[in-house]
């Protein structure tokens, strides 16, 4: 039998084939199959548009929702469009045969009706659930329906801990054979906190195993990766990366080939677009990709602050103790900071911006930002800390020596080259080429940085996709400034997004101004 010929239909599968065809649409995160309304098989089977579908080629299935078009340029009548990440799934050439067929509804569809409903879910119940978005089983309608029902009727930590566990069971699953493995994160909201690319390289100078898979920005001007692929390659294949680990004791790398916890990655395609952020869904999708990534140590930073993800310190109190009892329960041990949220860490908004203040932190140069330094210092020492053989309270004396050194730049530079090294000069790095200042309309002392408003800047002038825009900060907490004098500049590559940022900073810059007892109080734990 011809290997390249799809298997003989199913069930209420179509009795002939089809011819693939790859429709260059990026549905982020949903697989989407198309269908021409001519088409004798959707007139003959009964689709309908947003219906799920299985989609068989070559040996391999996937679920798709289903468009209906009526443009034979997308698709014709013998032929089924899978979207991009769709069709690379089916690891197939344009024109080979497939097959479709009614998808069965998700068995999990009761349990989902059920926390629509309000009701309190168990640990199967979650298993269920999870197990059929990790397929794409669900439609983006039902997507939405379980974020909103969680969000809504705000999970019990019992809940958390199953959807935790759930979340971490399917996709892979990393061992290091090795303990402590450590690694870091926040959970966002501050621009410019580069503070990964620092304690990544200390830490793993000192010999702790610690893997940093990081994630692209999605809604904020840059993420890690994103800053560190002005530096190196953060696309790696899983293999690539675990000897970089093992020679290097660490790497800085996009999460996005490893399929850690792959059904957080298709909650967060509904959650960020409708800007929910429940403390139930955070704890779940923070802990089971660091479980599933084989750590054992997690150093878990949370910025409070009045325009922060979290504002108070009894809500970040409230936040911790849940972090504490899910991590708990799946054996990671976790050490949660809370620290000062007011304003950006470092001077730098986009890609490139950051990358240059990391770098200068690594090489010790005295235009390096002190607060992404001493920020880094602490929790890279705290990191250390989980060393058995670091007596508490040293970690930071030996963070600094390390940094101070040179160790930690040697170390970065080897990772660097490991990844596959760019070409970057923090003198003269490679901003976009247009740019305006926003300057102070009055005398006074800054006593307010808006983070929401400059990251919004920042991705108007065209961060993260273009890696030299963003915004530079002239101006920090508690410095003093003259009228006419330059807040910040911000840099863009075409003249359209340049005026959108100018537009966005002139209507609201940002910046408050006024007295020294007028600051908001100082949130830091350290």
């Amino acid at each position: 039998m011809n290997a390249d010929l799809p298997s003989p239909p199913g069930e209420g599968e179509t009795a002939f084939p089809l011819t693939l065809r790859r429709v260059a649409v990026d549905t982020y995160r949903e697989n989407v199959a198309y269908l021409h309304r001519d088409c004798a098989i959707y007139r003959a089977e009964g689709f309908q548009a947003l219906a799920k579908v299985e989609v068989r080629a070559n040996g391999r299935r996937i679920l798709a929702t289903l468009n209906v078009v009526d443009d034979p340029a997308i698709v014709g009548c013998g032929e089924i469009g899978l979207s991009i990440d769709a069709f690379a799934q089916m690891g197939v050439a344009d024109g080979h045969p497939a097959m479709i067929a009614q998808a069965e509804p998700p068995s999990s569809i009761p349990a989902l009706h059920r926390k629509i409903a309000g009701e309190r879910l168990g640990r199967e119940d979650f298993r269920a659930i999870v197990r059929d978005i990790a397929e794409h089983r669900y439609s983006k309608i039902e997507l939405t329906a379980f974020v909103v029902a969680s969000n809504q009727g705000e999970l019990d930590r019992e809940e958390v801990l199953f959807l935790t566990e759930a979340m971490a069971a399917v996709g892979h699953r990393l061992d290091w054979r090795e303990r402590p493995v450590v690694d870091k994160h926040c959970i966002g909201g501050i621009p410019g906190n580069r503070t990964s690319m620092l304690v990544v390289p200390i830490v793993a100078a000192h010999g702790m195993l610690c893997p940093k898979t990081s994630s692209r920005a999605i809604t904020s001007p840059a993420g890690t990766a994103d800053t560190m692929e002005v530096l190196a390659n953060v696309e790696l294949p899983m293999e690539v990366l675990s000897d970089i680990v093992r020679v290097h004791r660490g790497c800085l790398a996009w999460g996005g080939t490893a399929h850690l916890s792959p059904a957080d990655d298709v909650l967060i395609s509904v959650e960020r677009p409708l800007s929910i952020d429940s403390p139930g869904q955070m704890v779940a999708s923070i802990l089971s990709k660091k479980v599933a990534a084989g750590s054992t140590h997690l150093l878990l930073d949370i910025p409070v602050g009045p325009s922060a993800k979290v504002r108070s310190m009894p809500e970040a109190q409230r936040l911790r103790k849940l972090f504490e009892f899910v991590a708990g329960r799946m054996n990671l041990a976790i050490d949660v900071v809370i620290t000062d949220g007011r304003q950006p860490v470092g001077n730098g908004i986009g890609p490139v911006l950051e990358a240059r203040d990391v770098m200068r932190v690594l090489e010790n140069d005295p235009r390096a930002p002190n607060d992404l330094r001493q920020k880094a210092l602490r929790l890279a020492g705290r990191m250390l800390e989980f060393d058995p053989d670091v007596r508490g309270g040293d970690g930071f004396a030996i963070a600094r020596d390390i940094l101070d050194s040179g160790r930690a730049l040697a170390k970065m530079d080897a990772i660097i080259r490991a990844q596959g090294a760019k070409p970057f000069d923090h003198n003269a790095p490679r901003l976009a080429r247009l740019s305006f200042e926003l300057l102070a309309e009055a005398d006074g002392m800054v006593i307010g940085i808006d983070n929401h408003q400059l990251a919004r800047i920042a991705r108007l002038a065209g961060a993260p996709k273009v890696q030299g825009a963003g915004v530079d900060l002239l101006k920090k907490l508690g410095e003093p400034v003259h009228r006419g004098e330059a807040l910040y500049r911000v840099h863009a590559d075409y003249p359209a997004d340049l005026e959108f940022a100018r537009q966005a900073a002139q209507r609201a810059s940002g910046y408050s101004l006024g007295e020294a007892g007028e600051m908001p109080l100082l949130f830091v734990e350290f």
